[in-house]
Formats: structure tokens, sequence, C-alpha cells
């Protein structure tokens, strides 16, 4: 025996925290007296022990419940044992078999100790510490009930059959159930009043009932030997004593033991009267059960009289035993989740199996035909055998047919009589025909065929052998008489009919048929069983035909008793019929509508689920009809007849009644059973769309007026739920026949459609906004009514998509998704949203008021509206421009009130989002809710963060935002958790992260960071610590956790561990807002370790599953990219700082530095295993086998983020079987559809490896961009050229792979030291990429053309400029390119040229019909690659790519484009302020600049009218005018579109010039006409002054200027002679600025964000900084750039002069031909900012450029000078800066020379021919008039000036020579002397003449 005790947890936990409380105590005081001192000793111990009471006392009450149900499950891990022990087929029989004997070495003794300790149970006393307080008290009654109940269950199956019932054991069990009253008889009774306490006292006498009937094993007893008479085995006492107490109590809840016992007493005086001789013991033992046996020889047996007794209606036998079998958690399962019963193992087949016991032994004992009760003999039959779940009754029914039908009539007889009765009594077989398992025998009067599906058929096939008829005494006799008697073979007696007669069911009895009287009380009716063979569903149906002309009839129909009638003749006819009411069938209280329902429901039960039983049950209704009938008299068919029955049942108006609710609701059910039959649903559709009473419009008929307004007014909504059933049915067989419609037959489809729109309306409007405010009888109709409806909208969601635009029934779709979301109304949201708040309030009061029902049918409505919530929230995502929040978000942010009287005051407004999350931690709701909850959370978070302008927050919408993290947090990190839910959660922390900083920040740290406020006092800080130190583990510290096991959950669990990666990634990505956070994990050695020993982890030789090689290969991606963006978050180092590497790359190091290592992780991310046959081959399948199957209508409508890898991936395969479902009939049907499953599960396998594999060539191609600073690797990557896969999956993943060797390239390349092997490796590439451009499977053209979703062409074009520009590199560097090369890079470019000029074409021609964010970067990247391939280093000839441009007229197409085009963006000015460039503008004129840049290109573009497009474009009418300015007021902070265009054009113009120089002289009229027609444009960059701002840009545009005017300085004349004017006022103002630099840096102002950064960085000049001081000028880098550029325009100023002036001429040419017109720099040393350059400013311009070119010739010419200003600019360093000063200082030299020659050379001056304007023509509109020199200068410069300046110059010439001899480059292999040519020169004609 176990020592089983029970003692109150509370007395327990008191003892046991004893010692633990004074301890605690003393140490509680010991630290009061030290810190606050003994005065308050009292008062400290008292608060102290008040806090720890208050401890045990939360300890005790969340212990309790664990500890009671421990105690029950110390007896129920017996159940397990006895119940193997005695199958030998569990899986525990062995373990069973060889431990039980080991627990219980005599069980004889254990079940007597079981007793025993049973009895003490209920005599125990409540412990006196728990009198205090009743509700305690009554928990621990409960609980003793509870153990009471389980030791029952132990004691149930210990007598099963582990231990043998002899006579002593029986005799203790009956005294025990009898003593106790089957267990009710409890001394704490007073505590068990309530429904959980009388629950627990009728399981247990159920429980007592199965073991007395049990023990007396019945089944053995019935047995042939069964009991055993002899000397040895009779215990007197035993016998003797069971009897007195069976008999001592009759009550009915004995009557089950009384019944028993009878039959047991029965048995053994029958097994008496067969011996010869008695024995002793046993006779006395008989003969006190018949004390007068002698006297009266009529006196009955005790067992029959205890027998009767048992029978009568006193005893009420069979109301107990139904009682049992539908109320009983023994017997039904519902019931016993309903009511939270503590029955281990409810309807075991074993209690199922002592019932059926005592009922066969029941009939054994008694004849069926003679037990009062036959109709409730049936129910309790069809109960026991029929009523439950299939599990559980499928083993006794397989027992009964095939051994207890076999044993005897009297355990057949049920059915027996039940046949021969029908139809007089309908329900009974009709009943058993219902129950499926005792369908077959009910319809036929042979044993049962052992098959199953042959049983089945006989329901059909078989016709019944008798048919009964009430026939009148009256017609036997007369010369009437249709019937007479006959001679009887037997003592009944037998009659014959006179006549054929035809039977209800359209069948001739022919006449002289035979026929045995079943009963007859003397009255005018007899009861006659006729012979004669028939088919009762024909009678079945020609009920529900009656019924219908019935009504008919009464409604004044009298004529269509013919129409209806099944097969009726004509009174003229031979055979006499008879209606139903002619064969006296009986009809009970609720008259012919019962009878009718009766024959639905028998219908139903057999048609449904069945398929092809159904077709053939309907078929045998529809034939056999009279051939005579003509095709007008046929009758109606079971549709037709079910449609009318319901249209009768709704059209009436009196007042409601159970038998009409009970019509109405079983034709719904058989007309929703028809419409899995897809030969007869067609005529249901018909049907409904031809009606109005179901779905109709108003709500004064049909079934609004009907049913719903009196199920409103009593509260019980069964004709509704019937309704939504329909409706759920109609939907399923809509959708499931979209592929067996035929594509003819559209008209279906529309009618289907428009059904399902009505049913959606009515649905809709009359039960879904208004079924909340309905009156309920049961709780669980509204959650089932709700439930059933969003299953509905959910449904339609789930199979059309709204987001798909081919889609089945689209209407349908529409309308639901307009309803839920796009035109959704308060009154359609609010019983979504307003049910899952207010659930968690219902579910409470449901739990403590024990209605589990209820609480289950809750649950389920849960998981369906959060399922409908979650998929409009994803479709609402999948809308373009969906940024509003819809009305469901909106509701789901509000607080809604609580509802139903269902929260307490303190809170009546409750938060959607705040119950959603509590749900995500909810135990008593399942697994799917909490599942459902956090994917809502999940779609609902990331459909917040896209709404505009101010998405809401799910962190404000919690009520203790860290409780609800921290609860978060514990699900991920809890190993038993459900995995899906783990998984789930990860993935709304990894959204949460990215989505929502403030939630974020809480999952990182776990805590809210509050900053600590000084005043508190002592405590208050004290307390705070105390909470500090017990603050919750943060999400990055469980990942963290979870990584040092990552192999175990590598090999066992890989989804978790990608989840856990993916939160990882996501954190690092947004690590600049956690830095602070992150950086212990970014320094922890271990952390690194374990993310680079994942991406280590190689691939294992035997093929895993898909699902977990696929989730491995995320992991892996996380980890690369977590290791990506940690070496992205490290800090960039200074300018002179090194770069350091941080611990994750140190980690990840090695890697790189084995070649071999590094090569095979560059080719596992470059695989792909996607096939894309797969597709192929399916598409054939489908196309041939179901063409009207689209594999986007599978397509899985979850977020991609939620989706699972493995076999359902991205086509849903239940989607698919709902489809498929009727097409499967016949052979080759069915296996087409098994073959078109495995080949979509087979894609979704190849799917998920390719989704895995994409991410990880990315999340590689990502890593290889971040650590281009720290690493040169040199991979080798598998050859894309060889790819032969095509599709437009494949080419998505032919992107990625090019992506990823972009990256590799980034990487590698672009190196002047590459070695040889590095040089091979690379031509191997341009080889590749040669064949990649000429690829057939996937050609770049397709990409370009668009034929492709995912085009690739965009990486492969920046992948081809990276090979190419390598090229070029190579091109420079002498001996490396062999000639093998040079051809491989020939082959390359000239692939590449062709491709370029057709795409840049057909992009310049898109381009002018949309703007197009892909097309600017198409563009982008076609101008860079064809500037690349033109360059004249890697293609020597342009004749190829110039007569491809000519052949697709490109060149023209963009000039057209660029006259169309927005060259400023303003048409779009948020794109504008986004991109900081307009589309198109900058590409073109790239575009250009390259082509003009070659002599010949600039030929062919000259003549394609560039200068008519430059002249009429965006731009023209503000450049014509001068109104272009370098910043747009709309565009602040960055420079000008249109000034960049501008300046580009200019750019381009000058290079076109000068590469045609004179050999075009019509170009040059045109140049002419753009120089006049931008002249005030023009003018205005020339007239800056030193007092006016300067801008780089501006400096740029002045630059542009002054080199078109350079370009025509030798053809275009008159239009330079104005420029020579103003260059010299601009040469004036350049000579001050240069020589004044601190003031020039004061006047520059920044234009960019850049610029002013630069400018902030620049240190304060020097007020003593007046000259250039390089020197100084280094330590103020942007001002040394500025001058540097200064110095350079000052060069192309001087040098345009130079040209004008025709200054060589005059240095080579005699003086005759000196062209002294152009001798305009007068000669004197005056320099004056306001008037134009002297020559005394070209010699102290001169002066100054000497200054500086002597300062940088001692300096190393690569030493830098200034950093660059951005990163397109390179350093300026020593040799750039000398050269610019060179070149200036000899332009210089050389102008003033000539320049004083030419004016010395004049042969009188006259400073009248100085005030005239005829050496100045005016072709540009002046708005300035030129100065004039005055008259003191005429007579200063006639005094002997041109001597001084002579002199000057000629110093100057003498000081430069050794500064420009040194300057030369002797690289540059420069010859001769200029600074010697001028000396000579000057000492001709300048100082002979001046002297």
């Amino acid at each position: 025996m176990l020592p089983i005790r029970m003692e109150s947890p509370h007395r327990r936990h008191e003892k046991q925290l004893r010692p633990a409380q004074s301890r605690s105590r003393m140490v509680f005081c010991c630290k009061s007296m030290k810190s606050r001192g003994s005065s308050r000793l009292q008062l400290v111990i008292g608060s102290e022990l008040m806090k720890f009471s208050r401890v045990v006392d939360e300890l005790i009450v969340a212990i309790t419940p664990f500890y009671y149900s421990e105690r029950l499950f110390v007896f129920r891990v017996l159940i397990p044992l006895f119940r193997a022990h005695e199958n030998t087929g569990d899986s525990i029989h062995a373990v069973a078999t060889k431990c039980l004997p080991k627990i219980l070495q005599d069980g004889h003794q254990f079940t007597l100790d079981l007793i025993t300790e049973y009895l003490h149970k209920t005599e125990m006393d409540i412990p006196d510490v728990l009198h205090a307080d009743a509700r305690i008290a009554s928990r621990w009654a409960k609980q003793n009930m509870k153990e009471q109940l389980v030791m029952l269950e132990v004691l149930f199956w210990t007598v099963w059959g582990y231990v043998p019932c002899d006579g002593p054991l029986v005799v203790r069990i009956f005294e025990a159930a009898y003593n106790t009253n089957l267990g009710s008889s409890q001394k704490n009774s007073t505590l068990l009043l309530d429904d959980e306490g009388n629950r627990l006292q009728h399981d247990c006498a159920a429980l007592w009932i199965l073991v007395t009937v049990e023990v007396l094993e019945l089944e053995r007893v019935a047995e042939d030997g069964g009991i055993e008479i002899s000397a040895t085995s009779f215990r007197q006492n035993s016998l003797r004593r069971i009897h007195e107490i069976v008999t001592s109590n009759l009550s009915s809840q004995h009557a089950c033991t009384h019944l028993a016992w009878a039959f047991v007493l029965s048995r053994l005086t029958s097994k008496a009267g067969q011996l010869k001789e008695i024995p002793e013991p046993y006779r006395r033992f008989l003969d006190s059960l018949h004390p007068h046996h002698n006297r009266s020889k009529e006196r009955e047996p005790s067992h029959v009289l205890m027998a009767r007794a048992a029978f009568s209606p006193e005893a009420g036998l069979f109301k107990l035993l139904l009682t049992l079998l539908t109320t009983s958690p023994l017997f039904v399962t519902s019931v016993a989740w309903k009511t939270g019963s503590t029955v281990t193992d409810p309807n075991a087949i074993a209690f199922r199996s002592v019932l059926k016991g005592f009922v066969i032994a029941m009939v054994e004992l008694v004849p069926v035909e003679l037990i009062p009760d036959f109709d409730s003999l049936v129910e309790v039959w069809i109960a026991l055998f029929g009523r439950s779940e299939p599990q559980s009754i499928a083993g006794i029914c397989r027992q009964f047919w095939q051994s207890d039908w076999r044993q005897g009539l009297a355990r057949r007889a049920i059915f027996d009589v039940a046949r021969t009765r029908f139809p007089i009594h309908f329900r009974p077989l009709s009943g058993f025909i219902d129950t499926d398992p005792l369908s077959t025998a009910a319809s036929s009067s042979q044993p049962p065929a052992d098959e199953s599906d042959d049983g089945d058929r006989e329901i059909c096939s078989r016709h019944l052998p008798t048919f009964s008829l009430v026939i009148p005494l009256a017609s036997c006799t007369g010369p009437n008489a249709v019937y007479e008697k006959a001679q009887a073979a037997g003592p009944s007696l037998a009659y014959t009919n006179l006549r054929a007669i035809r039977l209800p069911g359209g069948s001739v009895m022919p006449a002289r048929s035979k026929g045995r009287l079943l009963s007859g009380d003397g009255g005018d009716n007899i009861a006659v069983c006729w012979q004669h063979e028939h088919s009762g569903w024909k009678v079945v149906l020609d009920v529900l035909t009656e019924y219908v002309t019935r009504r008919r009839m009464y409604t004044g129909t009298v004529d269509l008793y013919q129409d209806v009638a099944f097969g009726r003749t004509g009174p003229g006819s031979v055979p006499l019929t008879l209606r139903l009411e002619d064969v006296g069938m009986e009809i009970d209280e609720g008259g012919d509508e019962a009878l009718a329902t009766d024959a639905l429901d028998l219908i139903r039960s057999v048609i449904q689920d069945n398929e092809a039983l159904a077709e053939e049950l309907l078929e045998s209704l529809e034939s056999g009809g009279d051939p005579n009938n003509s095709s007008d008299n046929q009758p109606p068919d079971l549709v037709h007849l079910t449609t009318m029955i319901l249209e009768e049942a709704l059209s009436r108006s009196q007042a409601r009644s159970f038998s009409r609710t009970q019509l109405i609701t079983s034709a719904m059910s058989v007309l929703s059973a028809l419409l899995s039959l897809p030969k007869y649903s067609l005529r249901v559709w018909l049907y409904i769309r031809s009606t109005s009473v179901l779905f109709g419009p108003s709500r004064t008929s049909g079934f609004a007026a009907i049913a719903l307004a009196a199920e409103r007014i009593s509260g019980h909504y069964t004709m509704t739920l019937a309704l939504l059933n329909l409706v759920q049915q109609l939907l399923h067989e809509a959708f499931a026949s979209v592929l067996t419609i035929p594509s003819d037959n559209q008209r279906l489809k529309q009618v289907k459609e428009e059904v399902l729109l009505r049913a959606a309306a009515f649905v809709h409007g009359e039960i879904w906004v208004e079924h909340l405010s309905w009156k309920y009888a049961q709780l669980g109709d509204r959650f089932e009514i709700g439930r059933r409806v969003s299953s509905f909208y959910g449904y339609v969601l789930k199979q059309s998509p709204p987001a798909l635009g081919d889609r089945p029934f689209p209407a349908l779709s529409q309308a639901v998704a307009d309803a839920l979301l796009h035109k959704a109304t308060t009154s359609t949201i609010n019983p979504l949203v307003s049910s899952i708040a207010v659930a968690p309030h219902i579910l409470s009061t449901l739990y403590a008021s024990r209605r589990y029902g209820d609480a289950r049918r809750l649950i389920y409505l849960l998981e369906s509206h959060l399922s409908l919530t979650r998929l409009i929230l994803s479709y609402k995502q999948s809308i373009p421009n969906s940024s509003k929040p819809c009305l469901l978000e909106q509701a789901l942010c509000a607080r809604v009130a609580g509802g139903a009287g269902f929260t307490d005051s303190t809170r009546s407004r409750i938060d959607p989002v705040d119950v959603l999350a509590n749900y995500v931690k909810g135990r008593d709701i399942g697994t799917a809710v909490p599942l459902e909850s956090i994917r809502v959370l999940y779609a609902l978070c990331a459909s917040l963060s896209a709404t505009q302008p101010s998405p809401a927050t799910i962190i404000g919408h919690l009520s203790n935002p860290e409780a609800t993290v921290a609860s978060f947090v514990r699900i991920v990190q809890h190993p038993y958790e459900d995995l899906a839910l783990r998984n789930a959660v990860w993935n709304f922390i990894a959204l949460a992260v990215d989505k929502e900083p403030a939630l974020a920040n809480l999952f990182v740290t776990g805590q809210f960071r509050v900053p600590n406020n000084k005043s508190r006092n002592k405590e208050n800080a004290k307390s705070q610590g105390d909470d500090d130190s017990k603050k919750h583990m943060s999400a990055l510290e469980v990942a963290n956790e979870t990584l040092t096991r990552w192999k175990d959950l590598w090999e066992a669990n890989p989804q978790l561990l990608a989840s856990v990666f993916r939160f990882i990634d996501v954190v690092w990505q947004h690590g600049l807002e956690h830095k602070n956070l992150i950086d212990a994990t970014r320094g922890n050695d271990e952390f690194w370790t374990n993310v680079v020993a994942v991406d280590d982890e190689r691939r294992s030789s035997l093929h895993e599953a898909v699902s977990i090689q696929s989730y491995r290969n995320m992991v892996k991606s996380y980890a690369v990219r977590v290791i990506g963006q940690d070496i992205f978050l490290q800090p960039q180092p200074g300018p002179c700082e090194p770069a350091k590497k941080p611990l994750s790359y140190s980690k990840l190091a090695p890697s790189f530095k084995s070649e071999d290592q590094l090569n095979e992780l560059i080719l596992e991310a470059e695989s792909t295993s996607y096939d894309p046959s797969l597709s192929d081959k399916l598409a054939a399948q489908l196309q041939q086998d179901f063409p009207s199957l689209s594999l986007t209508h599978l397509q899985s409508q979850d977020l991609s983020d939620e989706r699972q890898f493995g076999d359902d991936f991205t086509f849903s395969i239940a989607l698919l079987r709902s489809r498929l479902q009727q097409c499967a009939s016949g052979d080759d049907r069915a296996n087409a559809v098994e073959e078109v499953e495995r080949r979509i599960a087979s894609l979704n396998l190849n799917l998920s490896l390719t989704y895995a594999q994409t991410a990880l060539t990315e999340s590689w191609q990502f890593l290889l961009r971040q650590v281009l600073p720290f690493v040169r690797p040199v991979p080798e990557i598998r050859d894309l050229a060889l790819e032969k896969r095509s599709g437009d999956m494949m080419a998505k993943l032919h992107g990625t792979r090019l992506n990823l060797l972009l990256s590799i390239l980034e990487v590698v390349w672009f190196s002047d030291s590459d070695t040889d092997k590095h040089i091979t490796s690379f031509m191997h590439l341009v080889d590749n990429m040669h064949k990649v451009l000429l690829n057939e499977a996937q050609p770049p053209s397709q990409s370009f053309l668009g034929h492709m979703s995912v085009p690739f062409h965009q990486i492969l074009l920046q992948v081809i400029y990276f090979c190419v520009r390598q090229c070029r590199n190579l091109t420079r560097r002498p001996k490396v390119l062999t000639a093998s090369r040079r051809l491989a890079v020939s082959g390359l470019v000239d692939s590449t040229l062709p491709l370029v000029i057709d795409a840049l074409r057909l992009t310049f021609d898109s381009a002018r019909t949309r703007l197009d964010l892909d097309l600017d970067r198409d563009m982008e990247l076609l101008v860079a690659v064809f500037e690349q391939c033109t360059r004249p280093d890697i293609n020597v000839s342009s004749l190829t790519w110039l007569t491809r441009c000519q052949e697709t007229d490109v060149i023209k197409s963009s000039l057209e484009l660029l006259t169309r085009t927005d060259v400023i963006g303003l048409t779009d000015l948020p794109l504008l302020r986004t991109r900081r460039q307009p589309l198109y503008a900058p590409h073109i004129l790239l575009f250009h600049m390259a082509v003009v840049s070659i002599p010949s290109g600039a030929e062919r573009f000259a003549s394609e009218g560039i200068i008519s497009a430059y002249s009429n474009n965006g731009i023209s009418l503000a450049a014509s005018s001068g109104q272009i300015d370098v910043v747009l007021p709309e565009l602040p902070g960055e420079r000008s579109p249109a000034h960049k265009t501008y300046c580009s054009m200019m750019a381009i113009v000058s290079a076109v010039v000068s590469a045609l120089r004179r050999q075009h002289h019509f170009f040059d009229a045109e140049a002419c006409g753009f120089v006049q027609l931008y002249g005030k444009q023009i003018i205005r960059a020339l007239s800056w002054s030193v007092g006016d701002p300067i801008t780089l840009p501006l400096l740029e545009e002045m630059e542009q200027v002054v080199g078109l005017f350079y370009a025509l300085a030798e053809t275009v004349v008159k239009v330079l002679r104005v420029f020579t004017t103003h260059a010299l006022m601009l040469l004036q103002q350049l000579n001050y600025a240069l020589t004044h630099p601190n003031h020039i840096a004061s006047l520059l102002e920044p234009v960019t964000a850049e610029e002013r950064a630069l400018l902030e960085k620049e240190p304060t000049a020097a007020s003593s900084l007046v000259s250039v001081d390089m020197a100084d000028l280094q330590k103020h880098p942007l001002t040394a750039r500025l001058v540097h550029r200064l110095f350079r325009l000052s060069s192309s100023v001087v040098s345009t002069l130079v040209s004008i002036s025709r200054a060589y001429d005059v240095l080579l040419g005699e003086q005759e031909e000196w062209p002294v017109q152009e001798a305009v720099v007068v000669p004197h040393s005056k320099v004056v900012p306001g008037e134009p350059a002297s020559l005394g400013t070209l010699l102290e311009l001169a002066n100054c450029t000497l200054d500086v070119l002597r300062h940088l010739v001692d300096r190393p010419a690569g030493q830098a000078i200034a950093p660059p200003a951005s990163l397109k600019e390179t350093p300026l360093d020593v040799q750039e800066g000398m050269l610019t000063a060179r070149k200036t200082l000899e332009a210089l030299l050389v102008y003033a020379a000539t320049q004083l020659a030419m004016w010395l050379s004049k042969p009188e001056f006259d400073a009248a021919e100085m005030d005239s304007e005829d050496h100045v023509p005016q072709t540009i509109d002046m708005r300035e008039s030129s100065k004039r020199p005055s008259r003191a200068l005429t007579d200063r410069i006639r005094r002997g000036m041109p001597g001084e300046m002579a002199t000057d110059l000629e110093k100057l010439l003498k000081q430069a020579k050794p500064i420009l001899q040194k300057s030369v480059d002797d690289k540059r292999n420069v010859k001769g002397d200029l600074t010697q040519v001028l000396l000579r020169f000057m000492s001709e004609w300048v100082m002979t003449t001046s002297s």
C-alpha cells in the first residue's frame, strides 16, 4: 500500500518555514538595531514580521495548486501501467509487466488498502488551521473529493484485469460502495454544495457503478461455462453477503448493480438446474433465494422479480444509463473539458466495455420484446454504441459484430424488433441507421460484412425484408375486404392481402403476400408484419413528400398532391395505394414536423462526410420510379423536397415552436451536406439563388423575420448557427469547385459569386454587426456565432487574396476587403476588436464559474478573430501607398470599453494592444492564441511603422512595458516554451528593435533608464538599488547566452538559432543607437568566437532535411551580417591615424588569410540550389491537368519573415488541397492531384534552400564591403558564364551572385602592385564577364527590356565598370598586358559597347515618357561604362562604337531628351530635395562629355545639333537673362542644378570647339550664336570683383567661361574683342585676390554642407597675411586650394589673352606683321582695382606667382599642400601647384613682353586713339562702358613710363630664369628656355625702343 495521507499545505508550509522565520527575524532585528537604533526596535521587528508573513502567504497561495495537482498524479501514475498491462499492443506493455509486480507485490492487499484509504478520506476532518477561511476549507474538501475520485479510477483499473475479483474482495467493494452511498456520504458534504462539488460526487457515483458492475464480470458469466458450481469454489458468506447488500437498497442509483446481480443469479440458477446434483452449500444459498419455493409452484424466481423491479419506472434504470452515457465525464469527452473534470481518462474504452457487457446481460436476462420501455432501450443502445468518438466505440462495435451478433438471437433481437416494426415505429430503425456503427445491421437481416466499406454500402443496396402495417379489422371482412386471415405455420396468426397494394415508398406488395400478426389488443386495429422486400429509403423520402403535400394542402393548394407524390396512380388503377397515414405510422408530440426532422437527420447522417456512400444513396432514392409516369409528373428529388420544406417553414409566421426550429435546422444541415456532392451541389446553388427566404434583402420576411427574430427573443440560436454552417459550406464548395467548372460555363461562377455576395451581405449586416447586442441563453452561442463569421471572412481572404489580380470570385474578396479595411466602419470593426479586448475578463469569469465549455468556445473565437486581424493587417501592407492608418489599426490603438459587465469599476477602459501582449504570456488559453497574438503584434508593428506622418507605437499602449518585455524575454529564454511561439516572439523582438526605438531600448536593456532624483531619501535609494539588482534579463543577454550553446541548437533546432541571430543582426544594424549598450558585447571575445564559429561550420556530407539546412544557412547569413555590422560600427580613424580593427574582424581574419578557407566560404555563399525545371514542369502539368489553377492563387499570405522553411514555404499546400478536393475523382485524377502536390512540395523545398542561400550571398556581399579597409583577398568565384538555368527566379539569383562578385571586386582590385598571379586571376574574370554578356540563358538584354521581375543589369554594369577600369590601370603598366590579355580585354570591350549603346538608346527613349529612379540609375551606370570603354588607352579605334551610335541615333536621342527633360528638377521638388540633383540631366551631359572628349566623337557630336539643343532647354531662358545663380531657394544647402548644367554645357561646347579647331566654320558660327545668347550670364561671371563674395561653383563657372573663349580664340574674332576688355578687368581682380589671400578667404561663402564643414575647420588667418605665404597657406588648406584655383583661373585668362593677341606671332614674326591693334594693356605701373589690368598689374601678378613658384621648387613634388575638399577630388600636392604656377608665370611674361613691344612699336602714341572705341567692337550687350585712360596718364607715358616698365620686366625675367629652370620636370624632357627667348626679344624690340 502506498502511504498516502493528506496534510494541509498551509500546515506543512507553516512547519517547514518556522526555523527560517526565526532566523530571518533575528537577522532583521540585528540589522535594524545597528542601522536604526534600539529605540525603533519594536517597530522594525513588527514591520519585518508583517512583510515576511506576506511573503509566506504569497508562497502558499502560489504553491498550493501545484501541490494539490501533484498529489493527484501520485495516484494517476499507476493508471497507464494498469492499462498497458492488459493491452499487449501498448507501447509500454513490457514496462508495465516488469514494473507493476515490483510496485505492487500483493495486488489483492493493495486493493483492500486502497479501499480502506478511500473510506478514511470520506471521514477526514478539515484541518483546524483552515476553519477560519471558508473558501480555503471548501478548496481542501474538493481536493479531498478529487483524490477519492482518482482513487476510484485506480480501483477500477486494478480490478479491470490486474487483480482477480474473489468473493471477499467483491464483498469489500460492495460494502464500501453501499456504505458511502456511492461516494455521496461525506463528512464535509456541507462544503460540496456548489456545482464543482456536486459534479465530483456524481463522478464518484458513476465510477462506483462501473466498479460494482465490473467486479461481477458479467461478460464472463454470460459465456457458456462462465460459472463453475463446485464445493471447492463456493464461499457461502460472500454470495449471501453480496445478495444482502444488493437487495437492501433499491434506490435508482443502484439500479444497474441490482440488475447486474439479478443476471448473475439467473445464470447461477440456470447452471444449477443443469446439474444432477447441486453441492450442498449452493443448494442452501439457492433455497434462501426461494423460501417458499416448495409451497408455491407458480412463484417467480428472485432474479425475475429483481429484473422487474429494476425495469420499473420508479427505478429509473434507463434514465440512469442515459444520464451516464450523455452527461457524465466518464463517457463524454466534451462534458469532461466543459466542466473541468478530474477524471483522468474521459470516455475510456474500458468504461464503455463495462456498460456494453451490462446491456448485453440485460437483453439476455429479459427478451427485448418484453422490456417495458423499448424506446428508452434504443436510446441507451444508440448512446452506448454510436454517440461518441470513433476511437472510443470502435472496439466495442467491432466486438459486437464479430462476436455478440453470432452468439444468439437475444443479443441482436433489438435490431430485429426495430426492423419488423418499421415503418409503424419510424424512429428506432432510423436511429440505428443514424448511428454509423449500427447502420449495417439495421438495414439487413444478414450478419454484417467484416469490411466497413461493404457494410456501408448495404445501407443503400440491401432492402428491408418486411413492411409493417396497422390495418383496421373492418378491412378483413365483408365484400370489400382487402385482407383475410391465412393458415399459419406456428401459433401466431397470419394474414394475406387480397389486392396488390402500393405502399409508401413506391413499392407494390403483390396480392397473396404473407404477413404475421405483431399485436392485437382487441381493439379495432391490428399490426401485421408483411414479408415484402422494399427500400426503406424510399419510405424516408416519402415521409418528406407527404409532409410537403400536407403543408401545401393546408395552404389551399389541393390539387398539388399528385405533383409531389411518389409515383401515385389514379383512382382507377389496380393496386390499392396507401399513404403514410394509412399504414399507421406513429407520430409523437412533435407531429409531422418531428417526423420530417427525423427523416432529414437520418439522410444527413448518412451522406455527410462520405461522398461515395452519399452518391449511392441519392441514386437509389432517384431510381426505381414508375416507368408509366410522364416526365412532368416525376417525383421531386431530395434537394427539391428539402428546399420546399425549408421555404415552407420559413414562410410561416406563427409563433416559434421547438419542432419547427429543429426542422429548419435539419433542412439547412441536409443542404450543407449535399454541397459536398459535386453532382448535387449545383441544385443547391440554384435553389438558394432563386429564393429570398434565406438571404433576403428585407427584414420583414424570410430568415431575418422568422428565425432571427424568434431566436433573439428566446436567446437560443440553433437556426442561426445552422445558417452560418450552410454559408460556410457554400463558401468551401465554391472555392473547392473553382477548377472543376468548365471554361465555357462562366455563368456558373457568376451564380456562385452572386449567392456568396448575398450571403456575405446578409451575414455582415444582420449578424456580424449586431450579434454582440443580442440576448443569449448560452454565452457560448455568442462566441460560436462570432467565430463562424470571422472564419468566413478569413477563409475568403485566404482563398482569394485581394492583392492578387487574377483571383477566384474577385467581387466577393473585394467586398470583404472593403468591409473590413477600405470602407470599414465602427460597427464592422467593433465586434472584432472588442471581443479581443474584453475576452480576458470574460475568460476569468467563466473559469471562476467552471464554465469550461464556454471558455473553450471563447478561446476558439479568439483564435479566429486574431487570425482575421492578422490577415487584414498583412493585406494592408501589400497595398501601395497605404501610409494612412486603417480603422482596424486605430481601433487596436484606442482604449475600448470593457463591455457586457465583465470589467470592474477600476478599469472600465481596455487597451487592445496591452491585451494582445497579455495573451502572449497567457497559459490558460492554450497554445494557438499566444502564437496568433504575437503574430498580430508583429503585423501591427510592421503596419504602424509604415504609417505617416506620425505612426503610433506599440510601447505607448502597454500598461507596464517593462513587465511585458520581461515576459517576452522569459518566453524566448525558457527551453520548454512552445517552439513556434519562441520563434514568433524572437521575430517580433527583432522587428520592434528595427521599427520602434523606445521598445528597442527596452528589449536591449531590459528596463527604462530613469534619472536618479537627488531628493530621494536613503531608504528610497536603497530600495532603488534593490530593484536594480533584480532587474530582468534583456533580450540581448538572452541571445548572448543562447550563443554559448549554439552547437546544440545547430543540430537540434536551427530555426530557433536563426531567430536569435536575426535579432542580433537587427541590433547591430541599429548599433549607433545602442552603442553604449552593445560595446561590452562587442568587446566580448567569447561572443565573436561563437559568431565566427557558426560561419565556419561546414555542410555535412550527409543530406540533412531541407528545412534544417535552410535555417542553418540563415544562421550563417545572420552571423556574417552581424560581423559586417560590427565592422561598420567601428569609429572612423583620424587623418593620420591607422584604421583600428574591431574584435569581430580579428576573429574572422584567419579565414581571410587562408586562401583555401576563404575560397570555400565564398563558393558556399555564391552557390544556389535553385532548379527552374521544377517550376517549369509544375506549370506544364497544371496547364495540362488543371488549366484553371494558377500558382499565384496558392501563394502564402503570411509575411515573408513569418514563413517557415519546408514544403509549405511559398505556396500553400492547404490551399492546393482545398482547390483540388473535387478533382480527385477516379484513379487518374487522384494520381494527378497527388503528383501536383508532390511537385509543389518539391518546389517549396527548393525555394526554401534558394531563399536561405540568397540571404547568405547578400550577407557576404555586405561583409566584403565592410572589410575593405582591412583586407584584400583574392578569392576564386564560380564561373557565372556557364549558367544554363533560365527563368525569372534564376535571373534574380543571377543578379544576387553578380552582386556578391561586385562586392569581391570592391575589395580585391584597383592596386598598382598586383602580382602576376593576381593579374592572371583578374584576366580570368574578364574572360568570364565576356561570356556572361553573351550568355543565352540569362541575356542582359532581357533585363534591360524589363522582361524580368528582378533585373540584374545594374549590378552587371557595375562589375563591367570595375573590370574595364582595372584594365585601363593595367594598360599604364609596362609589359603587363600581353597579346592574349589585350585580346581578352578587347573582347570584353567590343561586346560591352554595342549592348551599352543599345541600352542607352532604349533608356533615353523611355526617359522621355516618364520620371523613374530606376531609369536614372540605369542611365548613370550605362554612361559610366560607356565612358570607360571609349577611352583611347583601351579602345584605340572609335570607328566601331561611333558607327553604332550613328546606327542607333543615340546622340540625337540624348539631345532630344535634354531639351524635354526638367534639368533643374522643380517638377518634383520633394524628390529633388531628397536626391540633391534632378533626374537624367547630369547623366546626359556626362554622356556628351564622354563623346566629345574623343576628337572623332566631337566631330560626330557637332553634326547632331548640339548648339540647338543647348540653346533650347530648361535653363535657356534663365541663362540668356543672366539669372542662373549658384544656389536655388528651393534647395538650400546645395548647389543649384541649373548652375551645374550650365557649367557642363559650357565645358562640352568648349571641348567640341577645341576638337574641331578651324575645320568646321559652320560650328564656329553656331558657337558665336551660343555665346551671344548666353552673353548676359557670361558677362555676369566675368564681372566678378574683389568686393563680391566668391563661391567655388562661381569659380568653376568663370573657369568654364574662360575655357570656352580660349577654345574660340583662334576662330572667332568679334566675340573675343569684348572678352579682352572684361578679361583685363577680371585679371585686375584676380591680381588683388592673389596678393591678398586673407581678404579673399574672408569672401569665400560655402554652398554645400561639406564646404561649410571645411570652412569651419579652417583656422583663422593672421592679420599680417597680406601676401601669399605658402608656409602659412599650408595651415589653411581651404584657402590654399582657393588660391591654387585662382592661379589656375589667372593662367587661363592670360593664356586666352595671349592667344587673342597672337603673342607668339609677335615673338616669332616680323614687326610689320604684328597685330598692333591688340596692344590693349597700358604700359604703366599703376595698379587700380577698378581699372583694367595694366602692365604693372601683370608684373605684380608675375612677381606674386614667382614667389609661390620659388617656394614650391624647393619642396618634394609629392608633398601635400591641401587635403581633398571632397571625395571626388584628389589632394593638392606640390607638383600640381608648381605646374600651375609655372604656367601662369610663363603666360604673364609672354603677354607682358609682347604687349609692351606692340605699344612701343606704334609709330606715334595718340591718346585720342585710346579714347575711340573702334578697337573694342561691341557684339555683346554691354551695360558698362569701357574705362578710358586719363589725359594725365597719356602724358606720363610720353615722359618715359615704357622705359621703366621695360627695366622692371627685364629684371623679372632674369629673376624668373633660374626658378623656371629648376621647376622643369626632367621626366617631361622639356627643352629650351622661355626666359632667354623673352630677354632676347626684349633687347631687340623693347629696350632699344624705350631707350
